[in-house]
């Protein structure tokens, strides 16, 4: 295992928010535009916390994932001050807690914050590891020529080069056969 548990859950929680984005989706279309998307999401990652249940907490949680989309941008220096940003603006106060069917592990803001607040925390708490880690190089955007999506190469030996999202891996492998046998037919 490359991150610890909550580490891990919780970057990939982030990497299925930012490709909600419409940029992200080979399709272009937004994968996070009302509440019964966001109920779902926050459902299938355990988010715990206070929740309003509304269209102002959908737009904030939607205004945070170009933010976190980021991260993707840069390198390891350059996440430093994006990460300490987002840990800044959430009131950062990291503690232990445990709770459903977690152990012991951080979260860093209090659970009366705003969702899309806590969110933003949490990845950037995350991304915290990861640059401690030194394992920012697993922080990549999909190799397929018609794909934004994102993804952290969780892999033994970091060779994943494909995002979770459209496919991707399938269909480039389908578009290299194909030009692989054209080349062989006209020769």
């Amino acid at each position: 295992m490359v991150f610890i548990r909550d580490t891990e859950l919780v970057l990939r929680a982030t990497v299925e928010l930012v490709n909600t984005l419409p940029e992200s989706d080979t399709s272009g279309v937004d994968g996070l535009v009302d509440l019964a998307h966001l109920e779902d999401f926050t459902t299938r990652h355990g988010y715990t916390g206070s929740r309003t249940h509304d269209a102002r907490e959908v737009a904030a949680v939607r205004g945070i994932r170009g933010r976190l989309r980021d991260l993707w941008t840069v390198d390891r220096d350059g996440a430093v001050p994006l990460v300490n940003g987002m840990l800044a603006d959430g009131r950062a106060l990291p503690q232990l807690v445990r709770h459903d069917d977690m152990d012991w592990h951080i979260h860093a803001s209090d659970p009366e914050e705003p969702l899309a607040r806590r969110m933003l925390v949490e990845a950037a708490l995350a991304f915290v590891d990861v640059i401690r880690a030194d394992e920012y190089a697993r922080v990549r955007t999909c190799d397929a020529d018609d794909c934004q999506g994102v993804y952290i190469d969780f892999s033994k030996n970091g060779s994943k080069r494909y995002c979770d999202s459209g496919n991707c891996g399938n269909r480039m492998n389908v578009n290299a056969y194909r030009r692989r046998r054209a080349r062989a037919g006209s020769e």
